[in-house]
């Protein structure tokens, strides 16, 4: 299990400089959903490196989602490597020390949008890969999207299905998320809380404000139901996971002046949770506390809701702590704190863990990781494949 067994690779293993493909990957400028250059120069290097790349394109939310699946070998066990090459947008290009699509290596610093989140990741696992050619036994693939920065409607959640309708099995699957708070090694999550958004509404009826009587004000009653959402800790956390929160994101009338009781008050809410809920339970405790403020009220639980999940200590998540710690000499503390994931849908056909570069940079102006961190990254990866094979094939 600990020792690093190398795979014995069936065909010449190609080689890929996982710095310099990153910064590649980052001036093909791919903010969702426009991440079709990106993704197509992860096909070309997969393909010419041996591997059966299905292009897949779904477009069920109206704009066409490019997405791909990889693989090489036909035997299990089957060691997926999955990320996206979507990004967020770069915002005032001004403010960059660096041009966010030039992908400039500057100060031992690779600079760009997407070198954390994630196309640095995704550089290192296809050089790791690609080094480490074809198993023996066994397969090794890729499951990559350029749909997770958006809306995640066409993305990897099409994939699983599109593998479920195919019978592809996946048997473990490494994410490659920013999942490092301080220094590479810190942690690797292990599962993701879940996400539920409601919007809260009372209607009244709009008048003067210098004849209340011929009106009615529903912010005092959205007032109250705010109150009974948020008197109470939803829970104090369980083994695995932090206590649930119900964040109130917004609360809005429309009203702009002063002389005027609005008609309609609205709050938004959005609750990250843990395993002591479902989805069910969740939305049943937020009505009951509703319920208890004695007031009408209309509630709308919003799509794209996601339970959480955990992948159990075991084999595999000692095997990915260990192959972390021998290139980094820190273990990994297993983590389920922070936002949703694609693995909310990769979990629904294999375990899942995620270990990726460190996040402090990500999403932000001048975004930029570490030269030596990608470098350290991919080594990290070429010891999972190789500790992976030795114990799983």
């Amino acid at each position: 299990m600990t020792g690093a067994v190398p795979v014995k690779p069936t065909f010449a293993a190609a080689v890929v400089d996982p710095v310099a493909f990153a910064a590649e990957l980052i001036r093909a400028p791919s903010v969702t959903p426009r991440a079709a250059d990106a993704l197509e120069l992860v096909a070309r290097r997969l393909e010419a490196a041996g591997y059966r790349v299905e292009r897949l394109t779904f477009a069920t939310g109206g704009v066409p989602i490019p997405n791909l699946y990889a693989r090489i070998g036909t035997e299990g066990p089957n060691l997926c490597f999955a990320g996206h090459v979507d990004v967020v947008p770069e915002g005032d290009a001004a403010l960059w020390a660096h041009g966010p699509f030039a992908g400039t290596i500057a100060d031992g610093m690779l600079h760009g949008r997407g070198a954390v989140d994630m196309k640095g990741a995704v550089a290192a696992f296809l050089a790791a890969a690609l080094k480490a050619g074809q198993p023996a036994k066994g397969s090794l693939s890729f499951l990559i999207t350029g749909d997770e920065e958006g809306p995640a409607l066409d993305g990897t959640v099409k994939v699983v299905e599109w593998l479920k309708a195919k019978g592809e099995k996946i048997d473990h699957c490494v994410l490659g998320e920013p999942t490092n708070p301080v220094a590479l090694g810190d942690a690797f999550k292990v599962g993701r809380r879940g996400s539920l958004s409601g919007i809260l509404t009372v209607t009244g009826m709009q008048g003067h404000v210098a004849y209340p009587h011929l009106a009615d004000n529903p912010i005092p009653r959205l007032v109250a139901l705010v109150a009974a959402l948020t008197a109470a800790p939803l829970d104090e956390g369980s083994d695995f996971f932090p206590p649930s929160n119900l964040e109130v994101v917004s609360v809005d009338v429309g009203n702009p002046v002063f002389n005027l009781i609005p008609g309609k008050a609205e709050a938004r809410f959005n609750v990250r949770f843990n395993d002591l809920f479902s989805l069910e339970s969740l939305k049943a405790e937020i009505v009951r506390r509703l319920d208890s403020a004695g007031v009408a009220y209309a509630l709308d639980f919003q799509p794209g809701a996601s339970q959480s999940f955990l992948t159990a200590p075991g084999p595999f998540t000692e095997l990915v702590a260990d192959a972390v710690e021998a290139e980094t000499g820190r273990r990994p503390e297993p983590s389920t704190s922070g936002g949703t994931s694609d693995a909310r849908f990769i979990k629904d056909i294999c375990p899942v863990v995620e270990f990726g570069l460190v996040g402090q940079t990500m999403h932000k102006v001048d975004e930029a990781t570490p030269v030596a961190d990608l470098e350290a990254l991919t080594r990290i990866y070429e010891r999972i494949i190789a500790r992976y094979f030795a114990a799983f094939a």
